[in-house]
Order: C-alpha cells, then structure tokens, then sequence
C-alpha cells in the first residue's frame, strides 16, 4: 500500500492539533448523522468525539499517532472501501484528496457509502497566497495535484462550496496557515509537518529570500494589511456534497 505519511507523518500530531474554529464548521456541516466515515484519517484531527467515527487511514505511522481514545481505525485507502452501500450518515476528508492516486475512484466510494453529506476540506488551486511570490513551486505543485473546484462538481453532482477563514493563530500548522507567522516557514522543526515541502524541490533559495525580507523589514513592508486582520481567505474550501 502506497502511504507516503510513513515516510513524511512523524511528529504530525503535535504539529497539526485541530484547530476549534475550523473544527466547529466541519462539524456543522455534518449535520445530524450519528454515524461518520472519516476517510484519510491521519492521527485523527477534527473527528467528532460525540458521535459513531469510524477511520480509514492507508498509512502505518499516522495509525501509530492516533491517540487510544479517537476512533477505530481501519488501514485501507479511499479507493476501495470496505463497507456496504450507504454504511454512514455522514462521511468527511480532510486535506487528504490531493494524496489519493485515483481522487475521482475515491470521492465517487465515499458517496457510495455516505447516505447524508460528504464533508470535504481542500484547497482552490487557483488561489495565490502570498508564500507563493517566495516559492512559485507551490503553484505548479497545487495545479497538479489539487483538483479544480470544478472536478468536485463534475465528479460528485450538485456541491455547495465555501470559503474556509484561518485564523491568525490557527492551531493546525497546514501549508498556508502560517499567513501572519511567516517566521515559522523558516523553522525547520516546522516545515516536516507539510507535505508540500517533501514535494518541491530547491525551496532554499526561496526560503533564504523570505528570511532576508523578514530580517529587514521588507516582508512586514509588502504585506502589511495582512498584519491587521484576525482572519485570512488562503484558499481553503469546505466542500459539501449532500
């Protein structure tokens, strides 16, 4: 089984704690199902802990991080679920479409076995946050691997879409979450927790010119509206198939 998080998932816990805001919008969106398929699980974030959660999670390490209280966990992937028609209220997925090999086969088995809403976050690969003007690898890299909202629609029917807010000190340390933090793209201790900075190469030199910025000021210079606002549209969604 393909799971590159055995390789890239250590230390994902602690990195990437749900944040409650986020959290609370996924959860509403779920609606009243009593019973929720969790699909690319990882260590468990944003899984309701007042409800029948089952996970399915195709990497051995993110299992290993689950703590003993969330929920049963399946190793398996999106793909090829193994549970009957219509086995779940509700199911949701988390920044883990982008990692499935074939994400249409995986998105059509979670409908299949959904009766109420899918609850997915991803991410409009059209959207251009301001780490991209650092490292433009970023894009090349989301339009190949994040499917344009529209696929969603071509893929699942009728989707209501909606812009995700992230806070300035979201707790979940996901790519672009770090928006009015821009130091901690330049920790090391950080970066690991991102998929994406596995997945591009020659991120130094782009690293090194955001640093030189934030040492003489010129970061705070370029983006300084940003450093007012509670709230950022990084390019988040919440995508609701009912």
């Amino acid at each position: 089984m393909n799971a590159k998080y055995d390789r890239i998932g250590i230390d994902y816990s602690r990195l990437r704690r749900p944040d409650p805001r986020i959290e609370k919008l996924i959860h509403e969106r779920l609606g009243d199902a009593r019973t929720v398929l969790n699909v690319g699980a990882g260590a468990g974030s944003y899984e309701p802990l007042d409800r029948d959660v089952t996970a399915i999670e195709p990497s051995a390490e993110m299992i290993k991080q689950r703590p003993e209280t969330q929920a049963k966990v399946i190793q398996g992937a999106a793909e090829k679920l193994p549970f009957d028609d219509n086995s779940f209220d509700a199911s949701m997925a988390v920044l883990t479409v982008h990692h499935w090999q074939d994400k249409q086969a995986g998105l059509q088995e979670m409908r299949r076995v959904t009766k109420g809403p899918m609850v997915l976050v991803t991410f409009d690969p059209s959207a251009r946050p301001w780490l991209t003007d650092y490292l433009p690898e970023l894009i090349a890299l989301d339009e190949v691997h994040m499917p344009q909202m529209a696929q969603y629609q071509k893929w699942l029917g009728s989707i209501d879409i909606e812009a995700i807010p992230i806070p300035y000190d979201c707790l979940d340390g996901f790519l672009y979450s770090y928006w009015r933090r821009p130091q901690a793209y330049c920790d090391p201790k950080i970066r690991p927790a991102i998929s994406s900075f596995w997945a591009i190469e020659n991120a130094e030199a782009g690293l090194a010119a955001l640093e030189a910025d934030l040492d003489s000021g010129a970061w705070a210079e370029r983006y300084r509206s940003l450093l007012s606002q509670e709230s950022y549209d990084a390019g988040y969604r919440l995508i609701v198939s009912d």
